[in-house]
């Protein structure tokens, strides 16, 4: 009689133990989606801003190439039309000038100048009908001596353009949005300073499918992926706002040298007027005021000859040394006016 009774109970302790194995899984698939939509957040998150700083970013470059073709078109090339009615400039020879007599404006520079305010106007002028933004772009992200290094003006906004439009880096900047799996360049890569996003947000499909979410062991590897892929796309976030930063340092220093140079340039404009167009006769003063403001059309034409980034979307050390120095020289200006 007591051996149905035996396996009666062998038969309930399977049962429970089945049962057992049934929560335990409901369980361990329960954890495995609430650990690929915490990974899966993760990424969103840091997708997210990196949009942000991506758009921000690309305005920050727009604004500077804008701020560079503005005071072309205006304050640079009003300086050529003025200087050039001025005959036998010799800075070197002139007695008074301090350390004005140390500038150097050269046949070479000068004519650079020139092509970069010739470029300026054409802009201005609503020569380009096409891609407009992505060249603006480019001339706030690469120096304009290179960029321009062109037979033609019509040449070289083409070029700029289409450097806008090949570049990977400004391809990242300009391109469709992240959601949306645009990155504005074929293949969906996008290379900024070392991080490959394109590629990394694939994972996203790994992370969100039912396969890995039902897998706690997947749901770990999920996790640990997330936090890897979190990690690059923050390193593109600061990226984007290292070169936001540099890109507005840029665009204040142009503006603080404007402000200098436009008076200097009326100035001039007066000088030729009264004095007549032979430097050699001007009194000491209005010699001050031409070299003044020749000193400023080179420092300005410093900053346009610097380009911000490497074709890789790095930073340059040269950016930051040419901001440096003419932010302290500056500061030595305005202390010095104040004084």
């Amino acid at each position: 009689m007591p051996i149905p009774f035996l396996f009666i109970g062998a038969a309930a302790a399977t049962g429970i133990f089945g049962v057992g194995k049934t929560v335990k899984a409901g369980i361990d698939n329960s954890t495995a989606k609430e650990i690929n939509r915490g990974a899966n957040s993760l990424i969103e998150e840091a997708k997210k801003e990196l949009e942000r700083s991506r758009e921000a970013c690309g305005v920050s470059l727009e604004k500077l190439g804008e701020q560079k073709i503005y005071i072309l078109d205006k304050s640079v090339n009003t300086f050529i039309a003025s200087f050039e009615k001025i005959k036998n400039v010799d800075f070197q020879d002139s007695q008074g000038l301090n350390e004005l007599n140390k500038i150097r404006m050269d046949k070479k520079a000068f004519s650079d100048l020139k092509e970069m305010g010739n470029f300026a106007a054409s802009f201005m002028g609503g020569a380009v009908a096409g891609g407009v933004g992505g060249a603006v772009a480019a001339f706030g992200a690469y120096g304009a001596a290179t960029t321009l290094a062109t037979a033609s003006t019509g040449t070289a906004i083409a070029s700029l353009s289409g450097a806008a439009a090949t570049n990977a880096t400004l391809a990242f900047f300009g391109g469709g949005s992240l959601a949306a799996g645009g990155l504005g360049m074929a293949g969906g890569t996008a290379v900024l300073g070392g991080l490959v996003a394109g590629p990394a947000l694939m994972v996203m499909g790994l992370i969100t499918g039912a396969k890995a979410s039902a897998n706690l062991d997947n749901a770990y590897a999920n996790k640990a992926k997330a936090e890897e892929i979190s990690e690059q796309l923050k390193a593109g976030i600061a990226q984007c706002n290292a070169i936001r930063r540099r890109a507005y340092m840029f665009y204040t220093l142009l503006s603080r040298l404007d402000a200098y140079f436009l008076p200097l340039i009326f100035k001039m404009e007066d000088i030729i007027e009264r004095e007549g167009t032979d430097y050699s006769s001007y009194t000491l003063d209005s010699k001050k005021t031409i070299a003044s403001a020749t000193s400023i059309a080179v420092t300005i034409k410093a900053i346009l000859d610097t380009a911000i980034l490497t074709e890789d979307g790095n930073l340059t050390e040269e950016s930051q040394k040419v901001a440096k120095d003419i932010h302290t020289s500056l500061n030595d200006k305005d202390k010095n006016q104040g004084e």
